[in-house]
C-alpha cells in the first residue's frame, strides 16, 4: 500500500535508530508502535502487500507520523508501554483496567482489621492482590477469620478511650470471634502477633503460621491443655487443606510468574499464574481481541508487563512458552522452560489459556448457529417458504458488449457461502447478449445435472434480474418438472425489489431486514464472482489473440505457452534457448523476429515525437 507524497517524504527523514513511532489521523494518535530501526519498521507499513484487513484500514486512516528516539529496544518497550496507556490509540491491544479488581486491606490503625476493597487510599494500610477472582479471595478472607480473632468494628481504639472504657464488646466477642481489644481485653503484642502471621499468609508464605500453631499445639499438649491443642490443630489442619487446594507445584518454586498465550485469527487468550512459596497463589485467564495481524510475542510481551503491575508482582523470574523481546525490568529473567518443574508449571498454564480458547470458541460457534438459523427462520417467514432455507442458490449473468457471454451461481448452506459449491457457465446456445435465453440455460444445465447426478436440490433459488430473468427461470424449472419443488425468485437491480412468479406487484421487505441483506449479498457475490470469470476469458483472449496475429504461430503454440507463462511479457523475457525447449527452432526464430519488429518500431516512434 503506497503512501501519499506527504507521508513518503516524513518516511524517508525518519532515522535507522531503535525508538517509538506514533501514527495519527486527523482526531489524534490511533496507534502507537515500537522498533529497533524506526525507518524499516514505518516503511514496511506502506511497502508490504500482505496485510490484512485491519492493518490496511490503519494504513489509509494515517496522515502524519511522529517518533522518539531512544538508547535501546528495551527503552523503546517501555516508552511504547507508558504511551499507550497515556493515549489508549484506537489501533493498540488494552489491557482491562484492574482497578476493579478487589484486594484485602489490612488497616493502618491500633489493632488493625482485614476488609475487602475495591478503593486503594494512600492511608499507610497494606493492600494485597488483587483477586482476579472474588471466590478466591473470600476463601483466603473466610480462612483467615477462621484461624485469628479479629475485631471487625470502626471504634478508634486509642489506649485513651479503651483506658476510658468508652466501648463495650459486641456480640462477636461473645461468639468467640473477637477477644475483645475494645475493653482492653486482649493486649496490643499478642494482636500484633496475629498480623504478622496474616501477612505471611497474604504473602503465599505458610511455612510461619504454620510452624506457629504447631509450635502452641505441642506446648498446650505438653501443658495437658487437650482441649486448645484440639483447637490448635484444627487451625493447623486449615492451613494444611487451604495449601493443599492451592495447586502446589513445588516447594522450591517461588517468586515465579507464569504466562502463557494462544490465539486464533481475532484474539488472543492469556493465562497469569503467580507462585509462591511452591503454590499458586493467583491466577487469571483473559481474552483481547487483536487490532492487528499482531504476533503471539508481541501481544504477550506488553501485557506481561501490565498485568505484572496490575498484581503488583515482584517476581524475579518469569516463565512463558514463546520467546519475548528484552523488557525494561532489571533483574528479571525471561525463560521458556523445556523440561523438568518449570516446565510442567507452564504446561499447566498452557492447559489452562488452551481451554479458554476453546471455550470461547464453542460460544462463537453456537452463537454463529443461533444466528444463522434466526436468518433462515426470517426468509422462510418473509418469502413465506415452506420449508427451511438451508441451501440456497443464486444465478448472475455476465456479458461484456456481448462478448464472451458467461455466468456464475454461488451457494449458500446455512445462511454462508459454500464456495466449494460454486460453479461458473461458459453461455452455450444463445448468441449475443440475451439474459433471458441465458438465464434460461443455466438454470436448466444447473438442475439437470443435480437430477442426473441424484443430488440434492436447494431449498430456494435466487436469480439477480427482474420479471424477464425470473420467467425464464421458471420456465427452465417446468421444462425440468421442477416447478413446485424449488422456490423461486428475482431481485430487481434499480429498486432492490424481490419478485415472486404469478405476482405482477414485487413482494414488500423490510430494507433494513436480515433477509434482504442476505439475498443482495449473494446477488452481490454471484457479480463478483462472474465478473472474475468473464474478465480472465476475457484477457486469455485478447493474450491468445496478440500471439495468433504473428505469421506462423498458430492457436495451439499460443495456448502452450500462455498455460505456462500466463502473459506475454513474461514469454518476451526467455531466452532464444528457452523458446526453443518448447516450441521449437523455427517458431522461436518467428516469435524473436515479431518481438524485436515491434521494440524498432516503438523506438521509432518514440524517436520521431522527440524530434
Amino acid at each position: 500500500m503506497a503512501a501519499n507524497a506527504h507521508l513518503q517524504e516524513q518516511i524517508r527523514h525518519l532515522p535507522h535508530r531503535p525508538g517509538i513511532y506514533k501514527y495519527f489521523d486527523d482526531e489524534g494518535i490511533i496507534y502507537v508502535g515500537k522498533a529497533v530501526d524506526i525507518r524499516k519498521r514505518v516503511s514496511s507499513y506502506f511497502t508490504k502487500q500482505d496485510h490484512n484487513k485491519k492493518t490496511q484500514q490503519l494504513v489509509k486512516n494515517i496522515k502524519r507520523i511522529e517518533f522518539t528516539i531512544v538508547d535501546n529496544e528495551s527503552e523503546a518497550f517501555l516508552l511504547e508501554n507508558n504511551l499507550i496507556k497515556q493515549h489508549q490509540p484506537k489501533y493498540n491491544i488494552l489491557l482491562k483496567d484492574g482497578k476493579t479488581y478487589p484486594y484485602l486491606c489490612l488497616t493502618n490503625e491500633r489493632f488493625p482489621r482485614l476488609l475487602p476493597t475495591r478503593q486503594k487510599i494512600n492511608d499507610g494500610s497494606r493492600y494485597y492482590g488483587p483477586y482476579a477472582n472474588l471466590t478466591a479471595m473470600n476463601i483466603v478472607l473466610e480462612l483467615i477469620r477462621a484461624l485469628y480473632p479479629l475485631r471487625t468494628c470502626t471504634y478508634n481504639l486509642s489506649p485513651e478511650n479503651v483506658a476510658a472504657g468508652k466501648f463495650k464488646v459486641c456480640l462477636e466477642y461473645h461468639l468467640g470471634n473477637c477477644k475483645g481489644p475494645c475493653e482492653g481485653l486482649q493486649d496490643e503484642e499478642t494482636y500484633g502477633q496475629y498480623i504478622q502471621q496474616i501477612r505471611n499468609i497474604l504473602s503465599g508464605n505458610l511455612s510461619v503460621p504454620k510452624a506457629y500453631f504447631r509450635e502452641r499445639m505441642m506446648q498446650a499438649a505438653q501443658e495437658q491443655q487437650f482441649e486448645l491443642a484440639h483447637t490448635l490443630k484444627q487451625k493447623l489442619d486449615r492451613l494444611d487443606d487451604f495449601q493443599a487446594k492451592s495447586t502446589v507445584v513445588n516447594a522450591s518454586l517461588s517468586n515465579i510468574d507464569v504466562f502463557s498465550i494462544a490465539s486464533n485469527e481475532k484474539s488472543a487468550f492469556i493465562n497469569y499464574l503467580k507462585v509462591m512459596s511452591g503454590a499458586i497463589i493467583q491466577t487469571q485467564s483473559l481474552e483481547v481481541q487483536k487490532k492487528l495481524d499482531e504476533l503471539d510475542a508481541d501481544i504477550l510481551a506488553p501485557l506481561v508487563m501490565q498485568m505484572r503491575e496490575e498484581f503488583e508482582s515482584e517476581s524475579k523470574e518469569i516463565l512463558t512458552n514463546v520467546p519475548l523481546p528484552p523488557l525494561p525490568l532489571p533483574g528479571v529473567t525471561l525463560t521458556v522452560p523445556q523440561i523438568g518443574d518449570k516446565r510442567k508449571l507452564l504446561e499447566l498454564s498452557i492447559k489452562n489459556v488452551l481451554y479458554l480458547r476453546k471455550e470461547k470458541e464453542s460460544m462463537n460457534d453456537r452463537s454463529k448457529d443461533v444466528n444463522e438459523v434466526r436468518i433462515m427462520e426470517g426468509i422462510k417467514r418473509d418469502l413465506r417458504l415452506t420449508e427451511l432455507p438451508k441451501h440456497i442458490e443464486c444465478f448472475d449473468n455476465s456479458n461484456f458488449q456481448g462478448d464472451n457471454p458467461v455466468a456464475a451461481m454461488v451457494c449458500f448452506r446455512n445462511a454462508k457461502p459454500s464456495k466449494k459449491d460454486y460453479r461458473h457457465f461458459h453461455i452455450k446456445t444463445v448468441v449475443g447478449p440475451n439474459d433471458f435465453d441465458s438465464m434460461y440455460e443455466i438454470v436448466t444445465r444447473r438442475y439437470r445435472r443435480l437430477l442426473d447426478e441424484g443430488a440434492s436440490l436447494p431449498q430456494l433459488v435466487i436469480v439477480d434480474g427482474g420479471k424477464g430473468q425470473l420467467g425464464m427461470a421458471v420456465k427452465a424449472l417446468r421444462d425440468l418438472d421442477l416447478w413446485g419443488k424449488i422456490p423461486v425468485v428475482g431481485i430487481a437491480k434499480r429498486l432492490e425489489e424481490i419478485y415472486v412468479p404469478n405476482d405482477p406487484l414485487p413482494l414488500y421487505i423490510d430494507k433494513k431486514s436480515e433477509t434482504l441483506r442476505l439475498i443482495q449479498r449473494m446477488r452481490d457475490e454471484a457479480h463478483r464472482f462472474g465478473i472474475t470469470f468473464h474478465r480472465s476469458r476475457r484477457d486469455a483472449a485478447t493474450l491468445k489473440t496478440e500471439l495468433t496475429d504473428v505469421k506462423g504461430l498458430g492457436p495451439t503454440t499460443a495456448d502452450k505457452l500462455l498455460s505456462k507463462f500466463k502473459s506475454v511479457k513474461k514469454i518476451r523475457e526467455l531466452s532464444e534457448a528457452e523458446l526453443i525447449a518448447e516450441i521449437g527452432k523455427a517458431k522461436a526464430r518467428i516469435l524473436i523476429n515479431h518481438f524485436e519488429q515491434q521494440e524498432s518500431q516503438a523506438s521509432d516512434t518514440t524517436t520521431s515525437v522527440n524530434s
